[in-house]
């Protein structure tokens, strides 16, 4: 455990940013999949890779399409 101290991964990339997608729209029910849990969760951002004001955005967008019903709340 020792050996592991102080080793940092690589800094992940916000995928919205690169795409330069400025609002993220909750009828893209494709990209949003991505970012859920198979139990329906809400990735974080330390996994995720988004930047603040996208993962902002990602999480209204995937309650949207939840309440619409275009996405599950549960996946059991």
């Amino acid at each position: 455990m020792a050996r592991d101290r102080g080793r940092r991964g690589r800094r992940k990339i916000c995928s919205f940013c690169v795409d330069k997608i400025d609002q993220i729209d909750y009828k893209e029910v494709g990209r949003l999949r991505r970012y859920i849990t198979e139990r329906g969760k809400i990735l974080p951002r330390r996994i995720t890779g988004n930047c603040a004001r996208h993962q902002r955005q990602l999480t209204t967008a995937i309650k949207r399409a939840r309440f619409v019903a275009l996405m599950p709340y549960t996946l059991d």
